[in-house]
């Protein structure tokens, strides 16, 4: 009996899988590269306290750029933080497709550069509502009685771990600013488990405003050189918190003076990645495009700007979630009208061209 019914659900089973062959193993979470439209950039505007806080801009192609909201916050600073100001937002999509985390550095430079101790943690699914907690690590964790500053925090998925980590520089007394990580919990209110060193220079030198990418199964993470050369380098490894990381000797930045602030995002359906930065001495931002993440050229002959961002970071966007922030805050005067031209789903093709060969235009 027990032979005949294995033979039973054995064929059972044959036949299920026949019939319904979308199984769990092929189902698919997240957004696919060609439900892509656009991009939406998070940045602050500069070191006056009204200027610290998070603000939005679009583009249609990922080099012109149109800021939302008049170039006024899209979130009350004093609501959210400590100090009154935030700093250096970095956004990230979740795995889930659908869900956004934002961290940004709880400041106000206008107390002063080793003033702050906390970042906040936001969450929305929407990218319009937001739900927000401050993390003051003096407070949260022991030993930290020599704090100086928390700066940059970022956050990204750990395959390993199936955790989000959120990184971020640290600097206590005289000590050298040291990127360090912890995970976030579950709901993204709080970290958990214990700080740990992230990225270990052999120079043993200040390291800040670390930003890092995923490509091919490698993680690449550029960070500033703090108070010795003032510029963006790289580092790589295969494990996030292996602690082991390759790094290179040259700068990445595309001009002689002082940088900082470095992120990188890729261009829709192509194998082209932009690693911009603030040149903050002279005020003004540059883009440099990459094919492999490591030689880099200055494309700032491509790329147009209505507003002047100082440190943020660029994801890409659907149609919805475009229509959201536009009925959230307009649409700029002069912004290209994709959001009324169709998108084909079955091709990977620039909506563009779909588009002008369908209208004939």
């Amino acid at each position: 009996m027990t032979e005949k019914r294995s033979h039973i659900l054995l064929v059972c089973s044959l036949i299920c899988s026949l019939l319904f062959p979308l199984n769990a193993q092929n189902y698919k979470t997240g957004v696919e590269e060609k439900d892509y439209i656009a991009y939406l950039f998070a940045y602050f505007a500069g070191n006056k306290i009204e200027e610290e806080a998070i603000h939005f801009a679009i583009s249609e192609n990922g080099y012109n750029y149109m800021a939302l909201n008049g170039n006024k916050a899209i979130i009350d600073s004093k609501s959210i933080s400590s100090s009154g100001g935030v700093r250096d937002p970095h956004i990230l999509r979740c795995e889930d497709g659908k869900t956004f985390y934002m961290v940004v550095t709880d400041m106000t430079s206008h107390k002063g550069w080793e003033s702050n101790r906390a970042m906040v943690l936001l969450k929305s699914t929407d990218l319009v509502n937001w739900t927000s907690k401050i993390i003051n690590m003096q407070n949260k964790y022991a030993g930290n009685e020599d704090l100086k500053r928390v700066w940059a925090p970022q956050t990204i998925y750990d395959p390993e771990a199936k955790k989000y980590m959120v990184y971020w520089s640290m600097k206590h007394g005289d000590g050298a600013d040291i990127i360090y990580y912890a995970y976030a919990n579950e709901d993204f209110t709080d970290l958990e488990g214990k700080v740990k060193q992230l990225f270990f220079p052999l120079s043993g030198k200040s390291c800040i405003d670390g930003d890092i990418v995923s490509k091919d199964g490698k993680f690449y993470l550029f960070y500033k050189t703090e108070g010795h050369g003032n510029g963006i380098k790289l580092a790589t490894t295969n494990s996030l918190s292996s602690g082991k990381w390759l790094e290179q000797e040259d700068y990445k930045q595309q001009t002689k003076d002082a940088v900082e602030g470095s992120s990188v995002f890729k261009i829709l359906n192509s194998d082209t990645y932009i690693l911009m930065y603030d040149v903050y001495g002279k005020g003004t931002y540059q883009f440099t495009e990459s094919k492999d993440l490591e030689n880099f050229s200055v494309i700032d002959n491509k790329i147009s700007m209505d507003f002047h961002p100082r440190h943020g970071s660029i994801i890409p966007i659907t149609r919805k979630e475009l229509e959201t922030l536009s009925s959230r805050w307009g649409i700029p005067k002069g912004f290209p009208q994709i959001g009324n031209k169709p998108v084909r789903t079955d091709y990977y093709a620039d909506p563009d061209i779909i588009y002008s060969h369908k209208m004939k235009k």
